[in-house]
């Protein structure tokens, strides 16, 4: 059972963390889907990747190599490049079988949004009373802190 990872972005933007997390992933040998909400952030998302300091192998959704693509960034539930690591921006949805079935997944989410805080909030409930593992980490110190912890 994997465990989710919740990252309340107060000083440091998507685009910043996002590339950290999935070197760490990577690393580990996982496959990741990014899940968005809205395939115009995801664009912009994707060039972001690319025009990084390093280099991240990532794809989107849709074309003929999803299934070889290291980091696929979907709007979709199905991963076809066969994720172990789910990571969900701008308050995708992640179902608790869905947690359950992955090695990790991260909720990474704007922590100056009072509605992104809200859905943050709800995935947590959501997914700890189904008995995921959960970690929340904040970063209002100015570095990654856990704060909190259930589960494994």
């Amino acid at each position: 059972m994997g465990t989710a990872l919740f990252y309340h972005l107060t000083r440091r933007p998507l685009e910043v963390t996002l590339p950290s997390l999935l070197e760490k992933a990577l690393a580990k040998g996982w496959r990741v889907a990014i899940r968005g909400t809205d395939p115009r952030k995801l664009d912009w998302l994707d060039e972001k990747l690319w025009m990084g300091e390093g280099f991240l192998p990532h794809g989107r959704v849709g074309g003929t190599f999803d299934a070889d693509q290291p980091v696929l960034l979907t709007t979709e539930r199905a991963a076809p490049n066969g994720a172990a690591c789910l990571m969900a921006v701008d308050g995708a949805p992640v179902t608790p079988d869905e947690a359950g079935a992955m090695q990790r997944v991260c909720i990474l989410f704007d922590g100056n949004d009072p509605a992104a805080l809200d859905t943050a909030r709800e995935q947590w409930r959501q997914l700890t009373a189904a008995g995921i593992a959960a970690q929340y980490w904040s970063e209002n110190s100015g570095r990654w802190e856990m704060k909190r912890q259930t589960g494994d």
